[in-house]
């Protein structure tokens, strides 16, 4: 029988007749030369020699071990088996096939080669370990068995391309449910007035009806600038993989003022049945619209992917909402018999700012028993909390996570302000301890959020959630409202504007400005940002060492000092003061693990790139936080993540 097992390529015995050659080649010129390499020579033939009848010695021997086991009849009858049939060895090596494999293989003959040429990227052990494997090979579809024997394995094919095919054909083919919002309608259409307003409508809903139908979809509007789209899964598939293109055709609309038009889609994608469909695209589509529109947000069974979602969030101007949520908010604080505020870990001054809103709100105005839950020794604010509970002697307002857990009954309610992520809240216990929960917040929507809230206020065109509780404060009732707790609130909106640079719209100057007439005092609350002298200059230690990426900054700190918390953040912000850098990120270690705190002007979106690494936060305003990671390796990770970024943003 014809035989194609080397243990050495064909190509090494050249190179020996080629040694040998050069030795013969040598002997007229360098007697010492031409031993050294004639020595050389048939040492190297001697080896190849050797490995190879040991090899055809392994291969005679697995051959005639499979006979043993399938002799007579049975080989015979394996033989003409309607199934391919490989018997391979230990090494991964083809020692034997049947008919049908040569047939389906397209192959004369085969022995000799190895078994992954076949099997890619599968290997033996998973096809044996795991039950069987998908593979393809000659342009044909398999499904493989495998049997371990002492000397190696036998694998058996089924070709079942044509069902595979009809699956496949079949999943591409499902239907897809997409909800598309046409984010900024009302905005724009107010603001551009008349035929103006109209043909940016038309613009839209014709880029819309475009997208589609070349998606071999269908388009149904509905009420409220809302759209139905039915597509299947193969359109979604390329849509993906180009980025949803239609948000950037939809961008490039513009006002007469120059405003840009911004559509968000929820996507339903692997639904097992049209009400689930349903049920998904609406999940996706508010997700899509709480991370600030402008994006596409594709659900699957257990989690969401995000598209676009570069640009920033379009202000409302409208207060009817907030009028609504004021009003639901007093009932549910007047059947409270006890309201617990709570924020995020690490609060800040917007954080507390808040929670000391909604404790005025509780306590002064609708008089009902109001404390504000946090961790002083881990809290950013500690000055703003020791000037309040100052204000009010003999009052106890702040209460540690254990206190708060002994007030806990029934008809308790806990507000949780400036975070929806139960990951991110001063005590999870808390949270899970009490049933009537209401949320306030203004950070672009997470995947793992708060769920069934009583209130679910949030808004991501707001700059702060001090700025949505001084204006709830203005519908409940403010008659007490003290210059204090007036200044605690316009804390948390010139910390997270900047001093009202960055993320400030109209109704942030009127909060601000509501503020100022309870009597808030600039001065006093320019002093809850000063810093020690020796905060001031870690600061700048942290900032001079700053590297430009582009328009990116990066600095960091590989040693944990006091306050290293705000003294990052700080520095990040003052990064952002530097020319042509739009994005700053400070690492340092803290806690026990590495912190990245990230800062933009707006044209940046660090939420995205905090999210890819497991953080989250606000378009201008994120931060992670890395475990069994040191700050190098950070550093390495984030400018990674951020070329990338560079690579898939486009302008808006």
């Amino acid at each position: 029988m014809k035989r194609k097992v080397w243990a050495s390529s064909p190509a090494v015995f050249v190179i020996i007749a080629a040694m040998f050659l050069m030795a013969l080649a040598s002997w007229f010129w360098n007697r010492t030369v031409f031993y050294v390499e004639i020595s050389a020579a048939v040492v190297s033939a001697v080896t190849v020699a050797l490995l190879n009848v040991r090899f055809h010695a392994y291969v005679s021997s697995a051959i005639k071990s499979a006979r043993e086991l399938l002799s007579g009849e049975q080989y015979r009858s394996l033989r003409e088996f309607a199934l391919p049939v490989a018997v391979v060895g230990n090494a991964g090596d083809v020692i034997w096939v049947n008919e049908a494999f040569l047939s389906r293989m397209g192959k004369k003959d085969c022995l000799g080669d190895n078994i992954m040429k076949y099997i890619y990227p599968k290997t033996v052990s998973q096809i044996v370990s795991e039950g069987g494997a998908d593979i393809s090979a000659a342009e044909k579809r398999f499904t493989v068995f495998g049997t371990a024997t002492e000397y190696g394995s036998i694998l058996y094919f089924f070709e079942d391309t044509y069902y595979k095919e009809i699956s496949l054909k079949y999943a591409q083919s499902r239907p897809v449910v997409m909800l598309a919002c046409f984010d900024n309608r009302d905005e724009l259409a107010g603001d551009a007035g008349g035929s103006e307003g109209g043909r940016i409508v038309a613009e839209v809903d014709s880029a819309l009806t475009d997208w589609v139908r070349n998606l071999g979809g269908i388009l149904k509007k509905l009420n409220n600038g809302r759209y139905l789209i039915l597509t299947d899964e193969i359109h979604i598939h390329g849509e993906m993989e180009k980025r949803f293109p239609i948000l950037d055709e939809v961008r490039n609309i513009k006002s007469g003022n120059r405003l840009n038009a911004t559509v968000s889609v929820g996507v339903a994608h692997g639904a097992a049945s049209l009400p689930e469909a349903d049920e998904w695209a609406g999940k996706a589509l508010a997700m899509a619209l709480g991370r600030g529109g402008d994006q596409v947000a594709v659900k699957q069974k257990d989690t969401y992917e995000f598209f676009g979602g570069l640009s920033k969030g379009v202000e409302k101007r409208d207060k009817v909402r907030t009028r609504v949520i004021a009003a639901t908010l007093s009932d549910h604080i007047a059947e409270s018999d006890v309201v617990l505020i709570m924020g995020h870990k690490y609060s800040d001054l917007d954080c507390i700012g808040a929670a000391i809103g909604m404790w005025y709100a509780s306590a002064e105005t609708l008089k009902r028993p109001a404390y504000i839950v946090v961790n002083r020794q881990q809290s950013l604010a500690g000055r703003l909390i020791d000037a309040t509970q100052e204000e009010h002697p003999g009052k106890e307002i702040f209460l540690t996570p254990q206190e708060a857990m002994m007030l806990v009954t029934p008809r308790s309610m806990l507000i949780i302000v400036d975070t929806h992520s139960q990951d991110f809240v001063e005590s999870p216990e808390l949270l899970d301890a009490v049933f009537r929960v209401v949320v306030i917040d203004h950070h672009r929507m997470m995947v793992k959020h708060i769920e069934n809230a009583l209130v679910f206020y949030h808004e991501t065109y707001a700059s702060s959630a001090s700025e949505m509780v001084a204006e709830l404060i203005q519908y409940i009732g403010d008659a007490s409202l003290t210059p204090g707790e007036a200044e605690a609130l316009l804390s948390g909106i010139m910390l997270d504007t900047k001093s009202f640079i960055l993320k400030t719209g109209v109704r942030t100057f009127e909060a601000a400005a509501y503020l100022r007439r309870k009597g808030a005092d600039t001065v006093r609350v320019k002093r809850l940002f000063s810093d020690s002298i020796e905060s001031y200059k870690a600061k700048y230690r942290i900032v001079s060492n700053a590297q430009i990426f582009g328009n990116f900054a990066i600095a960091s700190s590989e040693k944990e000092f006091e306050n290293i918390r705000v003294t990052s953040a700080q520095a990040a912000d003052e990064l952002l003061s530097i020319q042509g850098v739009d994005a700053s990120f400070v690492i340092y270690p803290a806690g026990g693990v590495v912190n990245i705190s990230a800062r933009s002007l707006g044209e940046v979106n660090v939420q995205l790139i905090m999210e890819t690494m497991g953080g989250g936060g606000h378009l201008t305003m994120a931060a992670v936080q890395l475990s069994e990671m040191t700050v190098a390796e950070a550093r390495e990770k984030l400018i990674s993540v951020v070329k990338n970024y560079t690579e898939r943003a486009l302008p808006s």
